[in-house]
């Protein structure tokens, strides 16, 4: 399990960052809605504490897309007039907020639904539209490793905290924006704030993958084992995930 948390996510973000070099930012940021993070914790979740605990889980989880989106809007409102480390901790002020919020009353399914897909729906709406052309700049050779080691160590931190905490907060950490931190500042830092932006927005279209996910685990864990429950949740958010990917070829 230790190595699967130093190599999925890294190797996620060196997949990501080649893509967004080769075919731009709204690529790589509907990639990156991938449950790359949420998957893993929840299965950890599923195997020390049971069915029933990741259920609930998962529940939340579905309901913390608000809470990543939070970030995510964050950052992207804030970094055309401020450095990537104050959009950071911008973005990351409001997502103990959304989180504190959301961990303040215990979300249904169905309330955990709605949260999620009205959070979907309405923020591409509040997105900037910046008049700075996208920059084509390429990413160091440097670069990558760095991006890849930043998100090893906040995986590491998320995973720590998750399984030491109850259902509710293990929900929230399990949609922490580890891969939308590590995208957004490193691509604001190198390609400017345009670039980022156009990834962010497209990140939270790829969240449906990580809602579908979600939704489907909470749905079949009471009723299903682990084992299938988590094969149909996965192959449930590749399909979502095919989907959009085939529409944004087609558009």
């Amino acid at each position: 399990m230790l190595a699967l948390k130093l190599l999925l996510v890294p190797g996620f973000l060196l997949l990501i960052s080649l893509a967004g070099r080769r075919w731009g930012p709204e690529v790589a940021g509907w990639l990156a809605g991938f449950p790359v993070l949420t998957g893993p914790i929840l299965f950890l979740l599923a195997l020390e504490y049971g069915a029933p605990f990741t259920s609930s889980a998962a529940t939340v989880s579905l309901a913390a897309v608000f809470c990543a989106v939070a970030y995510i809007l964050t950052y992207a409102r804030v970094c055309a007039r401020r450095s990537p480390g104050l959009s950071m901790l911008s973005g990351l002020t409001n997502w103990c907020i959304a989180a504190l919020l959301l961990t303040s009353f215990a979300p249904t399914l169905p309330a955990s639904l709605t949260i999620a897909l009205l959070t979907l729906v309405l923020a591409p709406k509040f997105f900037p539209r910046l008049s700075a052309p996208v920059s084509t700049a390429g990413i160091p050779r440097w670069e990558l490793p760095l991006r890849m080691l930043a998100g090893a160590g906040l995986t590491l931190a998320v995973t720590s905290l998750a399984a030491a905490i109850g259902p509710s907060w293990s929900g929230v950490f399990a949609v922490f924006p580890v891969v939308a931190i590590v995208l957004s500042v490193f691509s604001h830092r190198t390609s400017g704030p345009a670039f980022a932006v156009i990834l962010l927005k497209a990140m939270v279209r790829g969240l449906y993958a990580t809602t579908s996910f979600c939704i489907a685990l909470a749905m079949l864990l009471p009723r299903q084992s682990v084992a299938v429950s988590f094969l149909a949740a996965t192959a449930v958010a590749v399909a979502v995930q095919w989907a959009l990917i085939s529409r944004l070829r087609r558009s």
